[in-house]
């Protein structure tokens, strides 16, 4: 299952992102996303969980709880989706 992680703070670090959610199942990735000019932290993450039901139980125990001193939004993530901006031809 692929769990997206809202709302981390900027002092949060991929090992601690793992060991919380650890604490539900195993844990096969953890990846912040930085922003590519700054180099920071951009707020979220996403953590992949082979277990879906160990999955869920994560999102069910620490949506809303604290991390680094931030309240976690933590749910399913949503399959991207293709598109993006098109830009217009002139004519």
């Amino acid at each position: 299952m692929n769990i997206y992680v809202g709302n981390l703070s900027f002092q949060a670090t991929e090992d601690s992102l793992r060991q919380a959610f650890a604490a539900f199942g195993e844990v096969s990735d953890a990846k912040i996303i930085m922003d590519r000019e700054t180099g920071r932290s951009r707020g979220f993450a996403f953590v992949e969980m082979p277990d879906d039901a160990a999955g869920q139980s994560a999102i069910d125990g620490l949506d809303g709880t604290e991390l680094e001193g931030r309240p976690l939004r933590v749910n399913q993530a949503r399959p991207k989706t293709s598109g993006g901006g098109g830009g217009g031809g002139r004519y």
